[in-house]
């Protein structure tokens, strides 16, 4: 399968970016590392590792989300998601960009599922306006708690709180029916509820961390709720995987995006934006941000030295007026990644008006006199502009936004991650810095087992 998104590396080589021009020669200098590390992770992956890259074609439960979702789809108005982090964002990144913007405004008819809330904070004010808005009918409200081992004190709370609700509402067996709950199918705190209270369930596959797993049930069940075609999701993330097995760094889309980005970290560039043109992919830079600053920030085990690169988000072209300026005439140590898409689900024609003020008339006058033309000239004038700072930037270019082009984008870019963790020589999956914080949550809410302080 060929896939469809096409990466542009023209405003990483153009001479005009003077010393921090990055050509193929010097790229093509780190295919020998590049050769090995693809090497070892197919090695690896044979082996069982790198679980995230066996998805698309295990197609975890696929089946059975199908089935939930034809059995509930017509007697739910409002699903509530109740996760953190990865088990979140991803959700978020596929509602915003398969579903209208507005979503939960439109009226039922005019919606392809219930109306979706991502409860991924603790925050009151906003956990309690969506409570008021779910209790006018909590018969027509379905709960999915995302929690692989029940013991994520946010998700925790939410559940105890939520649960309580319910069975207010509905009495204990239908409060029962309302809850579905994605945790690990055999061990930890919540597989025990799950067990023992008779929820329904589906399943964090082993192996699989929480921001590689909007793959999985974690992420495709809600899709799923809301009408989005999860076969697509997984269609494009297998025919990157493809691309992305390709032994050969130079064409090797995920291969050669980790070799551009670990060159100009050598170089101390450091700060890694990406920066969508286009309102629908502007939360899949919020899921990016987590899978890179997770996966690859870490003390390297070999020389103790703190390493990786922080991911910053950005939205065009909103973000040209309030951060392309330090962009351009700041410190020079980032790398801008543009997502660009070439054809949008809808266009709007800017209609000619005040053909004596040359200030409004040239925009209908335009040939690209359309609001996506005028958004994706943007993007053009702004790498340019950077262009002539001496910034670099790359393009991960849409023919458009579907299915299968978001599931080869975030399969795309999981597959940069164990590259770029090699390459900086740490292990991209695990979070121990996480722990610490988790620790002292427990520590000052009380919890048995956690009366000592961790900071002694």
């Amino acid at each position: 399968m060929t896939i469809q998104l096409k990466l542009d590396t023209t405003y990483i080589h153009d001479s005009r970016l003077g010393a921090d021009a990055l050509p193929e020669d010097q790229i093509a200098g780190l295919h020998g590392r590049l050769r090995e590390v693809l090497d070892e992770i197919a090695n690896e992956r044979r082996a069982g590792q790198h679980r995230f890259r066996e998805l698309p074609h295990l197609r975890i439960q696929v089946d059975e989300i199908k089935q939930i979702v034809a059995e509930y789809k017509d007697q739910t108005d409002n699903l509530v998601v109740l996760g953190i982090g990865g088990s979140a964002l991803g959700n978020i990144a596929l509602q915003s960009a398969l579903n209208p913007y507005g979503y939960n405004l439109l009226p039922a008819d005019q919606r392809k599922g219930p109306r979706l809330f991502v409860l991924d904070n603790v925050d009151p004010v906003a956990f309690e306006a969506v409570m008021a808005f779910c209790s006018e009918d909590w018969s027509r409200t379905l709960i999915n708690v995302i929690s692989k081992s029940g013991e994520t004190a946010e998700t925790s709370a939410q559940f105890l709180i939520v649960r309580d609700r319910l069975i207010q509402a509905l009495g204990e067996e239908e409060a029962r029916r309302r809850i579905i709950v994605t945790t690990d199918p055999a061990h930890g705190t919540m597989r025990g509820i799950v067990d023992r209270e008779k929820y329904r369930s589906l399943v964090v596959p082993d192996g699989v961390g929480g921001r590689f797993s909007v793959l999985t049930p974690v992420g495709l069940f809600s899709a799923a709720m809301c009408g989005i075609d999860i076969d697509g999701l997984l269609d494009g993330a297998a025919a990157m995987d493809q691309a992305v097995s390709d032994p050969n760094p130079a064409t090797n889309p995920a291969a050669r995006i980790a070799a551009i980005h670990h060159l100009y970290m050598e170089r101390g560039k450091r700060l890694h934006v990406m920066m969508p043109y286009s309102q629908q992919l502007k939360d899949m830079a919020d899921w990016y941000c987590q899978l890179w600053a997770e996966s690859l920030g870490k003390i390297r085990p070999s020389d103790g030295q703190n390493v990786g690169p922080t991911p910053i988000k950005a939205l065009g072209a909103t973000d040209q007026h309030s951060q392309v300026q330090l962009y351009r005439e700041g410190p020079n140590d980032k790398v801008i990644t543009f997502l660009e898409v070439e054809e949008f689900d809808v266009d709007t024609v800017i209609p000619r008006g005040f053909k004596d003020i040359e200030a409004m008339d040239y925009l209908g006058r335009s040939r690209d006199g359309t609001l996506g033309g005028l958004l994706n000239t943007e993007k053009k004038a702004t790498e340019l502009a950077l262009l002539a700072s001496g910034r670099p930037s790359l393009t991960i270019r849409f023919p458009s936004v579907n299915a299968r082009t978001v599931g080869e984008f975030i399969y795309l870019y999981e597959s940069v991650i164990p590259i770029m963790g090699k390459l900086q020589g740490i292990n991209p999956y695990d979070q121990p810095a996480v722990e610490l914080g988790k620790q002292l949550t427990f520590h000052f809410m009380g919890r048995q087992g956690y009366e000592k302080s961790p900071m002694g």
